[in-house]
């Protein structure tokens, strides 16, 4: 016979959940939208943890040598959080290999890894998002933007047919709409392909160009 001190024990554990997984530390993973990504990408992960503690999780992102990024908090409001990059894989600033994506979650920690290899993906320089910031809030002007292209973007991927210069530049005008195209990019929605290929259009059509006349013509 089981005598009253046992079965006040027993539950006594079992309110107390010192036999349950009451007291099991989150759990955190990281799911890659792929392994492999190329110049011009963006790099998508998916943040996973097994209960919302209030914590952020630490990121920190390094290459084989070990050089890697600052600490990067993300705030876990969902079990599954989406987190993708606004700024793509450039041959100026990323070399090529493996590298590592380490999270850190209320004291649990977990590492992903993807690989870059090369490509002959042209992009639109990440420097290029300050100047198309400027221009969406009137900083610059519509020349000054279309100069930006011409002097920070392949001409592969943008072509600028004309010179800028300092009498002509207050003579470009942008259409509104491509205003919204613009964030499309900024945030991620349309590829550089895509954002040139508009650009390109509109240079081609002469929609885009200096409306300067010469002295003659006036």
């Amino acid at each position: 016979m089981i005598s009253n001190k046992v079965v006040f024990f027993m539950i006594l554990i079992g309110s107390t959940g010192i036999s349950g997984s009451a007291y099991a530390e989150p759990t955190v993973t990281i799911e890659m939208d792929k392994t492999i990504y190329t110049y011009c990408e963006r790099l998508f992960y998916t943040i996973e943890v097994s209960e919302i503690t209030g914590d952020p999780a630490i990121i920190h992102i390094r290459d084989e040598t070990g050089k890697g990024s600052s600490a990067i908090p993300i705030e876990i409001k969902n079990l599954i959080n989406p987190v993708p990059s606004l700024m793509a894989f450039e041959k100026e600033v990323f070399p090529l290999g493996k590298y590592f994506v380490d999270v850190e979650y209320s004291n649990s920690k977990f590492t992903a890894e993807f690989e870059l290899i090369d490509s002959n993906n042209i992009c639109i320089p990440n420097s290029i998002s300050k100047f198309l910031v400027e221009w969406l809030t009137g900083k610059i002007s519509d020349g000054y933007l279309i100069d930006a292209f011409q002097k920070y973007v392949d001409p592969k991927l943008i072509s600028i047919p004309f010179e800028i210069n300092g009498e002509n530049i207050h003579q470009i005008d942008i259409p509104e709409w491509t205003k919204n195209i613009t964030y499309w990019w900024i945030q991620g929605g349309i590829s550089d392909n895509e954002f040139a290929q508009i650009i390109n259009y509109l240079i081609e059509e002469n929609i885009i160009s200096p409306n300067i006349k010469n002295v003659s013509e006036i």
